[in-house]
């Protein structure tokens, strides 16, 4: 399967101070210091109080106040909305100047976006993770602006643990452990043994993890989509046979979010789930006594790593070139940019954010996190057709587990209309 692999952090730091150089290049016309720009965000936050909307609101003010002239008109969404608010603004002909969005391909691909290279000065581009700036390409040419990412560990309540008879120091670490252990937290009355999140806003990631952990993925090693290999459909069918069936889920896994059963966490209603570094932060709050562990694999633990990449990305349509290279190259700053993963607990794309989340230890818990990096596997946001071959799994990918379902035609035709995208483009 494809991999994205990260270089060392030092060849990315030597990278970024070798150059001190600024891109050439640039647009003109009449009024262009006196714009409003038009950005369009994803909200980490899981209440109105931690919403992203405030962090984007404080920082367009302050880049205003250096940058008299142009404005940011922020607007966000939650993760389950933004990526067709996005797609309907562009359909409508009136493409924001800037998206903070889960995928950037198609619309590189129809020609609609700016290259990384229009759009910050060296010193910040060269200051990207190098392997999170290679996933950004569409035809070897970067449009895609790494965020922030994240990996995934096995989260699980040491409390509910030791209420079903489970050492709440030792999680599963295969599926037959974890089978095992969501049947005796059932038992004990636990309304979401193992959550399982494959409604429209986290289904793309929790499926990739368990392909990841069935020894499948989404392509092969030359980029080639597997999504209905034989892997693949078994893994499917485990699932289902041996979660869903029997009630250890908690609920239809195709209609229940990631925040969901996040929010269920906190309350103290889960046994174990995915998740990413954001929800030790909501733990935290909800007083829950917490572990995590290695994803559990088919034998054992999960080999490969999920890693999520989401992406920033400034659409032509308006002609906004500099404008959006001044905020860019604000948000990337390493204050600037660290302050939004510190917020979050997500973890840095640049080297020098990185670095300082190296060295303080107020995120000791997220280091476990950023080791995994290095092998992690990134969903194909480089091919033109993973869009709407993202948003097909969002919608069908929990049918595949319901008691009646038939993982072999439901993944089937997820393969056929992401092949039959990829040809036509």
């Amino acid at each position: 399967m494809e991999r994205r692999r990260f270089l060392s952090l030092a060849a990315a730091t030597g990278a970024a101070g070798a150059v001190g150089m600024t891109a050439a290049g640039c647009d003109s016309g009449p009024g262009s210091d006196e714009v409003t720009l038009k950005l369009v965000a994803a909200d980490y936050g899981d209440s109105g109080e931690n919403s992203s909307e405030k962090y984007w609101k404080d920082l367009a003010a302050s880049f205003t106040e250096k940058h008299p002239g142009v404005r940011v008109d922020v607007a966000v969404h939650s993760w389950s909305e933004v990526d067709r608010k996005v797609a309907e603004m562009v359909k409508a002909g009136e493409a924001p100047d800037l998206a903070q969005i889960g995928a950037y391909a198609d619309y590189a691909a129809e020609g609609k976006l700016y290259k990384a290279n229009e759009l910050l000065s060296i010193p910040v581009q060269a200051d990207f993770l190098t392997g999170l700036a290679e996933a950004g390409e569409v035809r070897r040419v970067q449009y895609g602006l790494p965020f922030v990412s994240s990996t995934r560990l096995l989260f699980y309540n040491k409390d509910l643990f030791a209420k079903a008879g489970l050492d709440p120091d030792d999680p599963p670490q295969s599926w037959k452990a974890l089978k095992a252990a969501a049947r005796k937290l059932k038992d004990a009355g636990v309304k979401y043994p193992y959550g399982l999140p494959l409604g429209r806003e986290e289904a793309p990631a929790e499926t990739l993890i368990w392909m990841l952990g069935g020894g499948g993925g989404y392509t092969d090693t030359v980029g080639n989509y597997t999504i209905n290999s034989a892997a693949n459909i078994d893994t499917f069918a485990w699932i289902r046979d041996n979660l869903v069936k029997p009630g250890l889920t908690g609920g239809k896994p195709g209609r229940i979010d990631r925040q969901t059963l996040f929010d269920a966490f906190s309350e103290g209603d889960v046994g174990m789930l995915n998740g990413h570094p954001t929800l030790m932060q909501q733990a935290d709050r909800g007083k829950i006594s917490y572990g995590t562990g290695r994803i559990p694999g088919k034998g054992g633990p999960s080999e490969a790593t999920l890693g999520v990449a989401d992406w920033m990305m400034a659409f032509k349509q308006n002609g906004h070139r500099l404008e959006c290279r001044k905020f860019l190259d604000y948000v990337y700053r390493e204050k600037n940019h660290y302050a939004f993963a510190d917020r979050y607990d997500l973890m840095p794309v640049t080297t020098s954010a990185t670095e300082r989340m190296r060295g303080d230890r107020r995120h000791k818990e997220l280091w476990r996190f950023l080791d995994q990096l290095p092998d992690a596997e990134f969903y194909p946001a480089g091919k033109v057709s993973w869009a709407g071959t993202s948003a097909d799994i969002k919608k069908n990918i929990g049918k595949a587990v319901e008691p009646g379902g038939d993982p072999a035609a439901v993944l089937g035709a997820i393969q056929r209309s992401a092949e039959s995208e990829e040809r036509s483009e």
